[in-house]
């Protein structure tokens, strides 16, 4: 394949990832890539992303089953089907001979996570993880800055991961990711961003882990008095509850995230009715959730280094803060959805140092996610100088860090992470 010929490729589940983060980056640079099939089980989403691309009817499938049941007809999948399929769709393109761009998690439990990564390695394969943050300016300008040594030694980070409270409701409460029996605890759901980048800025293994954890609030017994079963029931509680439904997706804008994840119709009738009807209109107090909304996970890197992740679901603004402590200088960061900033404080000139960061595209995660698309175009393509910063290997370790620090959450025990690795 030369440099000017797009990629072809085929998407499994065009629904928000898929379609509306990733998708856009084959319209905006059609000599890159070419989406030539789509597999989509909802027939209006199938239709909108087939006609946005121009996919003729015969490669419109309902499953990705029907895909990988064909011989190989695309350079490669872009794997966003929902959490507990990817594993068997994964492991179905890779036998069929597909390179892989993979949404996070890998997969939803270790033996799974670490079968995929075998298995790209032995059918010699790339399957690159959505690990969309290492590709945004915020994230690579931090990067560059540990790793040139600016702060000298760093002895502890402190990482926060804070989830907004009705981003909590809507995707663990809610949401998709609610139950954790039917999918991936949220500390891999959510955090194996945050676990990626500290293991790669940090560059090295953790040594020893531990972590706690709990679902404190939303929960039958801190339902407010009288309290019905869905927000469009005549609440009582509806003007003192911040998370009603009704003030959450009928009050926002009716286009984009995460109003589009309700119904396909967006209309103000539509949306009320998605809230009568479906699983998002629910109180947050009634919906038998089980994912956590709080989370510590402690760590000790091979040098030494003491970290701390911090994630929970009670913000009020959507992002990530961070502190790295080193022994000539402090940086403090924020990326977050009103802004990103970084500044180093200088512990010979006493000094602080606003850093210039690079402005992103625009796009989802801070320009994440047309970078994690770009990156994987020129590594399918063989460009062996600008491709992805990441795979399948890489990523394991932050997904090993995840079902450690569970393990270590339900145990109350502390992980050696040379062992678990072992097993």
């Amino acid at each position: 394949m030369t440099l000017t010929q797009p990629i072809t490729a085929v998407l499994f589940g065009a629904g928000l990832r898929g379609a509306d983060a990733y998708g856009p980056y084959a319209l905006a640079h059609p000599d890159e890539l070419k989406f030539v099939a789509v597999a989509e089980p909802d027939p209006v989403r199938r239709a909108r992303f087939a006609a946005a691309h121009g996919i003729p009817p015969e490669h419109q499938y309902a499953t990705w089953e029907e895909v990988t049941a064909l011989p190989k007809f695309a350079d490669a999948v872009f794997n966003c089907t929902m959490d507990p399929m990817h594993y068997a769709s994964g492991m179905a393109a890779l036998a069929v001979g597909y390179d892989m761009l993979l949404e996070k998690p890998m997969a939803g439990t270790l033996e799974e996570t670490v079968a995929l990564v075998r298995a790209a390695e032995e059918e010699d394969r790339l399957v690159q993880v959505c690990h969309v943050l290492r590709y945004t300016p915020f994230f690579s300008t931090l990067h560059d800055i540990l790793q040139s040594g600016r702060l000298g030694d760093i002895v502890t980070v402190e990482h926060r991961e804070n989830v907004a409270y009705w981003h909590m409701a809507h995707s663990y409460v809610r949401g998709n990711w609610a139950d954790t029996t039917a999918t991936a605890p949220m500390v891999l759901a959510k955090c194996s961003h945050d676990l990626d980048i500290l293991y790669w800025n940090l560059g090295l293994p953790v040594k020893r882990l531990q972590s706690f954890g709990s679902l404190r609030h939303f929960r039958p017994e801190n339902a407010p008095p009288g309290a019905t079963m869905r927000c469009t029931d005549g609440c009582p509680a509806a003007e003192i509850c911040p998370f009603d439904a009704r003030r959450i997706y009928l009050n926002m804008s009716n286009e984009g995230w995460p109003v589009t994840a309700i119904t396909n119709d967006l209309s103000l009738e539509g949306r009320q009715k998605a809230l009568e009807t479906g699983p998002y209109g629910r109180c947050v107090y009634h919906c038998q959730n089980t994912a956590v909304d709080n989370q510590t996970v402690n760590m000790e890197f091979e040098d030494g280094t003491t970290v701390v992740l911090f994630m929970h679901g009670h913000s009020h603004l959507e992002g990530r803060t961070m502190r790295y402590d080193g022994t000539r200088a402090t940086l403090l960061g924020e990326f977050t959805t009103e802004r990103s900033k970084i500044e180093i404080y200088d512990h010979l000139t006493n000094t602080r140092e606003r850093v210039k960061i690079p402005t992103s595209d625009g796009t989802g995660h801070g320009g994440g996610d047309f970078g994690v698309v770009a990156a994987f175009v020129r590594a399918v393509r063989g460009d062996k100088g600008g491709g992805a910063l990441t795979n399948a290997r890489a990523s394991l370790e932050s997904h090993l860090l995840a079902f450690a620090a569970e393990e270590s959450r339900h145990r109350n025990v502390i992980i050696d992470m040379a062992e678990f690795r072992n097993r």
